[in-house]
């Protein structure tokens, strides 16, 4: 027995794997920390021992814990080779989404721009010849004035009217869009014109003969939109220090001692010394156009009427009166020669003879005869109003129309829509000149409608005028009379309008619009005329009782009382027609409207395929 041999040789096979290995027996290798592996990751679950000189100690936030190993309170490298290389390929692939991110974005940005201005220029064209950035600000500019589409839902009138001026200088100006423009020659082009302060002044206009049509129509949209803005921003003053608009009557100074509040979450009041004016008077755009060499009769009479306009809403009915004559006189200086003795310059009466009346005739004299009426000279107005009435008349009727074309195959329709996206539609045709005879469409009986309409009202005010001072005494024959042909002629009016209205083909806005306001302006005069008849019999007959006080009479009162029932009965009657069509013609408008809204919305594709 040898015991003490078997326990040293246990004692040195248990400490035999503590030895470090033999280098000598080993094939030389890469050392196993520097290979990719995930082995050299703290873990509580490792698959091999973890050894210390293999990773740097790192002092924890955290003191160590006595009850854990030593080697799970020390941190091993976490930055490692494989992770730097992961680092890497991760940074490079996250610029990379960026980069493709960020371009589609940008992409998509730049094609929703451009599909946007592909739509305005479609819905608002502007001249080819002019820049891009004046283009952009034409469209900007009719943009802004769709209350609908702005964000307040308010027209932003100050911001339109700097627009359109800036519109303006960059096509005055010789090194933008002005190229070949010169200054209208002494004489005719330069004349005297009465202001609104009512002190005349001479302005003379640009020869811009050399520049084509599409330039001057343009120009001439922008002269009479910048009119329009400064119409509407009139007493309005601008705060230099802050480039804010303000009402006149919001302003602090010597000239308004009595300033109205500023409502409330508005900016501070200004005061007079910070303020201008905050835009050029309508007379300078319109003057610009009437002095201007290369307009049409049309549009020069476009501004005349407009003119007019503006001076008869500010009170000066003789200077409006002038502009009326001076619209007059464009439209019968335009007539070819030989047509002579159209109309008479002193009554503006249509000739009966005449044979050669052109549409800016019907026009400046219709403006005439509504200047008149406005201003009660109804023994003027209600000749003119008939005489145009008589030529509208006399019109020739349209040309039948043409046979309906083969439908289009469904391959011919796909290649048309297709062709009509992608390819821009050219500038729209010019309009008329108005020198030319005008035929019997459906705007022209329109139009006649709303002539009727005129000639209506105009007779039955003038039968109530002749009532006033017998309000409590019988009227004349002559004045019912009046009250019952203006109630005729009204009457006729909302018949034609409403059987042109169904009739007119959906694709003229404009006629469609021109009678849906003849019809309702029609059917609310008739309505007034029937509710002023019945108010009327009903002081008649009060009258006549307080005048028979005390005498009585069976038979007289019999008679009278009968007399009063079937009149009185006659205008009710007549008042429950009149709200049956009113609610009939009412269905009628509002379907018209959402049709009107529809053609002129139609979404982005329909625009972009009209």
């Amino acid at each position: 027995m040898l015991p003490p041999r078997l326990s040293i040789a246990r004692i040195l096979s248990n400490r035999r794997p503590l030895r470090p290995p033999n280098p000598t027996n080993q094939v030389l290798g890469p050392r196993p920390f520097t290979q990719n592996s995930q082995l050299l990751l703290v873990s509580k679950l490792t698959p091999r021992p973890e050894l210390p000189y293999l990773y740097s100690p790192v002092v924890s936030r955290f003191p160590q814990s006595a009850s854990l190993p030593q080697y799970q309170n020390q941190l091993s490298r976490y930055f490692t080779t494989e992770k730097k290389e992961r680092f890497k390929s991760e940074t490079k692939l996250t610029l990379k989404y960026i980069f493709y991110g960020n371009s589609i974005v940008a992409l998509c940005v730049l094609l929703g721009w451009l599909v946007s201005i592909e739509w305005t220029e479609r819905k608002y064209p502007t001249p080819p010849e002019w820049t891009f950035r004046s283009r952009n600000i034409y469209r900007t500019a009719c943009m802004m004035q769709e209350a609908e589409k702005m964000p307040s839902g308010i027209i932003e009138w100050p911001q339109v009217s700097n627009n359109y001026c800036v519109l303006i200088s960059r096509l005055e100006d010789a090194l933008v869009d002005g190229k070949h423009l010169e200054m209208a020659q002494d004489g005719e082009d330069q004349v005297y014109v009465v202001g609104i302060d009512g002190l005349g002044f001479r302005r003379s206009g640009l020869d811009f003969s050399a520049k084509s049509e599409q330039w001057r129509r343009g120009y001439h949209e922008a002269l009479m939109g910048a009119a329009r803005a400064a119409e509407h921003m009139d007493q309005c003053v601008r705060d230099t220090t802050r480039n804010i608009t303000f009402p006149k009557e919001l302003m602090i100074g010597p000239s308004n001692p009595r300033p109205k509040p500023v409502p409330y979450g508005a900016a501070a009041a200004p005061l007079e010394e910070n303020c201008v004016e905050a835009s050029e008077p309508p007379q300078t755009f319109y003057m610009k156009i009437l002095t201007s060499t290369g307009f049409t009769s049309r549009q020069r009479l476009d501004a005349a009427l407009a003119y007019a306009d503006w001076l008869e809403f500010k009170g000066l009915d003789e200077s409006a009166e002038e502009m009326y004559d001076w619209g007059l006189d464009i439209a019968m200086g335009a007539l070819p020669m030989g047509a002579n003795n159209i109309v008479d310059t002193r009554t503006g009466v249509i000739n009966n003879n005449a044979t050669y009346i052109s549409n800016n005739i019907l026009r400046a004299t219709t403006a005439l005869a509504v200047h008149h009426a406005q201003n009660r000279n109804l023994s003027v107005a209600l000749p003119i109003l008939l005489s145009v009435l008589r030529a509208r008349k006399q019109l020739s009727l349209p040309p039948a129309p043409e046979p309906p074309s083969e439908p289009e195959s469904k391959l011919e329709t796909l290649v048309s829509t297709i062709r009509a996206i992608v390819i821009s539609p050219p500038y729209p045709l010019p309009p008329p000149t108005g020198d030319e005879v005008p035929i019997r469409s459906s705007k022209a009986i329109c139009e006649e409608a709303a002539l009727m309409v005129h000639v209506g009202e105009i007779l039955f005010a003038s039968s109530s005028d002749n009532a006033k001072p017998a309000l409590k005494s019988v009227q004349s024959p002559g004045a019912s009379s009046k009250q019952q042909s203006g109630l005729s002629w009204t009457r006729n009016a909302v018949e034609m309008a409403e059987s042109t209205l169904k009739s007119i083909d959906h694709r003229d806005l404009e006629a469609k619009q021109i009678c849906s306001e003849c019809l309702k302006t029609g059917i609310d005069n008739w309505s007034t005329m029937i509710r002023k008849m019945l108010r009327d019999h009903q002081e008649e007959l009060a009258s006549k009782e307080h005048r028979a006080g005390g005498q009585k009479s069976w038979f007289w009162e019999r008679r009278s009382a009968q007399e009063a029932v079937e009149n009185e009965g006659r205008w009710e009657r007549e008042m429950q027609l009149v709200d049956q069509r009113m609610d009939s013609v009412q269905r009628l408008l509002d379907k018209e409207n959402e049709e009107r809204k529809m053609k002129q919305a139609g979404g982005a594709f329909g625009m972009l395929i009209s």
